[in-house]
């Protein structure tokens, strides 16, 4: 146990020592706040302020990153900026997830996802250096990866190929999207497939999984972002970040609809967050999950071994 304990705290000595290197600024957010993530595949934790000060909407959500407040610093002039923290999702408990884990989050004003990713790998090569590790890696588009793996054209394939991609898989295809379909793809027939010592940077996503990146024009259109994977363990997503208020607008609502034809809860948006968003530098984000990164460093398979206390016995 200590010895794990002690990999984190130097892990957390290096990311701060990495950063100050770079003039990147740590800042801290809150971990509470009056609008919720409406991203339809997370779901986040709810309570309700008690208090008898004015102080707003009664009630607040748990954080699912610190994405928004991040980028309203970042329009405010807080220059590059990161977050080493706690972050938390409702229903996530398994291997590779716990319902509150650490994240850490940083954007680079004047960048673009490439350069980003760039700086990721120098990171997880420092953080695989510290217990005497190294690893290849591989640059590759989406595209290239599904054609490569499976055979496949990612984004012009119809959706009964990706189903007859996924095998005997047994899934229950009512209110999936094809979206959906090329998640199961990548997480249960790729992902289990990349190389356990090398880091995989996949970049040009479909324009469909944009989140909150920018979209590139083009046939088709890709989304301005990427992930980085350690081995099959996917580490971080990163996004040339969408400075556009009304099309982020457009976006939130498009998840609330997603939402309620799924049966699950219409969230308020981030007026703040859209307040600033016009104001925003053109800069690129991403967030690394800490924990999956701890467990590839001490060679464990469940993120309950990294953590002091997981979620079941806390």
């Amino acid at each position: 146990m200590r010895a794990r304990l002690q990999l984190r705290a130097r892990l957390y000595a290096l990311i701060r020592e990495f950063f100050a290197a770079r003039a990147v600024l740590e800042v801290e957010t809150p971990m509470l706040s009056a609008a919720a993530n409406t991203d339809p595949n997370i779901e986040s934790f709810h309570t309700d302020f008690s208090g008898h000060i004015d102080a707003g909407a009664r009630a607040r959500w748990l954080r699912s990153s610190p994405e928004y407040p991040l980028k309203r610093l970042l329009a405010a002039g807080s220059g590059d900026c990161y977050e080493l923290g706690r972050v938390f999702r409702n229903g996530e408990a398994g291997a590779r997830h716990n319902p509150e884990f650490t994240l850490l989050e940083w954007y680079r004003i004047a960048w673009d996802q490439r350069r980003l990713a760039d700086e990721v790998i120098e990171l997880v090569q420092a953080a695989l250096a510290l217990v005497g590790r190294g690893a290849r890696i591989e640059v590759l588009s989406y595209a290239e990866l599904f054609a490569r793996e499976l055979g496949l054209d990612a984004h012009r394939a119809s959706d009964a190929e990706l189903r007859v991609a996924l095998g005997d898989r047994q899934v229950d295809p009512a209110g999936l999207t094809r979206d959906d379909w090329l998640d199961l793809l990548l997480g249960h027939r790729i992902q289990p497939r990349l190389p356990a010592d090398q880091i995989t940077v996949l970049h040009d996503y479909p324009a469909s999984q944009c989140a909150l990146a920018r979209v590139l024009p083009g046939d088709p259109p890709l989304a301005a972002r990427f992930e980085v994977y350690l081995g099959s363990q996917e580490l971080a997503n990163g996004y040339h970040e969408l400075n556009d208020a009304a099309e982020q607008r457009r976006r939130f609502a498009a998840d609330n609809r997603t939402r309620l034809a799924r049966g699950l809860a219409e969230l308020p948006v981030d007026e703040r967050l859209l307040a600033a968003l016009d104001a925003l530098p053109d800069c690129a984000g991403v967030a690394l999950g800490v924990d999956r990164l701890l467990m590839a460093l001490a060679g464990c398979a469940s993120i309950a071994e990294v953590l002091a206390v997981p979620f079941s016995q806390a």
